[in-house]
């Protein structure tokens, strides 16, 4: 029953996967009890009823009654948990996501699933809490504990007086289309770019080195600490090493490279524990080639890196098929190239914070390369 809690409350925040909806529908055609779950969908509807005009106290009355119904670990959880859970409902519910009435009925094959546009943090214990953008959020651990909060686009995780025993990790997922920010335990800034995922501990253990796993894009400004080296894996067993630095690393899994670019500081690039690695200096860039696996370096302009951080998009002497995989990420659409000409040509672009249109209308009217949207979709001619 335990594990039906669960599922149900990311059905109500709107976090649960197809996979874990078809293990909730599997459960109900099996119980055939749907009482536990209706007694969790009265918070939607407490939340639908009051869309107009926004109480407080009678969501914490109704809620409160819930309660008292029904003392299982997931429902005795704070109150403002459950207003945590309604202020994001209502979040995207005034965003365009929605439930329709017809869920609360016994068609639950109506039920909608999440989008994938929405910032999730997986905690510990395997939960998802979506992370509205201009939102404030406390986060809460397995012991009910507040172990950081989220202002706007920054989730900072408390500085622990006294540092962890074992790790404990959560998981910050951005999707396309948006970027976010993050501050670690030790201090260190992450900023992350659309399409990534950063899985980081809560608190870092007294000694031994700080290992963060990405996939994706992030510039990171790393706390110094000498005593505790500062590492970020990929999935291909690439590593980058430091103590205290700024750097850029790009890891998409659709890239055949994973690029990583020094702006101050120094960091140690390396393919697994053994090999020796090389040392990148500030203004140089290291290319890891995930299938030769062997790393090249280069002088560039740190610039060019890191002006996602601002909203811009630098191209300089890239591919048309690899600018239109950094637009999807950006813009968060799908690209389908007719135009294979122009595939494999370089080119050099600046674009600031700019509509999407904005950017084809210039390759539209440089290149000739025509145009059709459709919703979430462009076809390139």
């Amino acid at each position: 029953m335990k594990s039906a809690e669960k599922l149900i409350i990311k059905y109500l925040n709107n976090s649960i996967s197809k996979k874990e909806w078809d293990k909730l529908n599997s459960w109900f055609e099996k119980s055939g009890d749907k009482k536990l779950f209706n007694e969790y969908i009265k918070i939607n509807y407490v939340i639908e009823d009051i869309m107009s005009e926004f109480n407080t106290e009678k969501t914490k009355k109704t809620l409160l009654e819930i309660i008292k119904k029904d003392k299982r670990s997931l429902i005795v959880m704070k109150i403002t948990k459950y207003l945590k859970y309604a202020a994001v409902v209502v979040i995207l519910l005034g965003s365009g996501y929605f439930f329709q009435r017809d869920f609360f009925s016994n068609k639950t094959e109506n039920i909608a699933f999440p989008s994938e546009d929405v910032i999730t943090l997986e905690l510990e214990n395997g939960n998802l809490e979506v992370l509205s953008e201009g939102g404030a959020t406390e986060i809460i651990n397995a012991q009910g504990e507040v172990i950081g909060t989220q202002k706007g686009n920054r989730l900072t995780y408390n500085k622990a007086p006294i540092e962890s025993e074992e790790l404990v990790y959560n998981q910050l997922t951005v999707p396309f289309g948006k970027r976010f920010e993050l501050e670690l335990s030790d201090g260190s800034i992450v900023h992350l770019n659309a399409g990534t995922s950063l899985k980081y501990p809560i608190s870092f253990l007294k000694e031994g080195e700080r290992e963060v796993f990405l996939v994706g894009e992030a510039f990171l400004h790393v706390a110094k600490d000498s005593k505790r080296p500062f590492t970020v894996s990929t999935s291909d067993n690439f590593e980058i090493q430091v103590l205290g630095t700024r750097f850029n690393v790009s890891n998409y899994p659709e890239d055949i490279t994973t690029e990583v670019v020094l702006v101050e500081g120094s960091v140690g690039l390396q393919t697994d524990k053994k090999s020796e690695g090389i040392i990148l200096e500030p203004g140089f860039k290291g290319s890891f080639d995930r299938q030769q696996g062997n790393i090249v370096t280069k002088p560039v302009i740190t610039d060019v890196y890191t002006s996602w951080m601002k909203g811009e998009l630098v191209f300089r002497r890239m591919s048309l098929e690899n600018i239109l995989k950094k637009l999807e990420r950006h813009y968060n659409i799908t690209i389908v190239n007719q135009n294979l000409k122009y595939s494999k040509k370089k080119f050099n672009a600046n674009f600031g914070d700019e509509p999407l249109e904005v950017v084809l209308n210039y390759f539209k009217n440089t290149y000739g390369i025509n145009y059709t949207i459709n919703a979430d979709k462009v076809i390139l001619k």
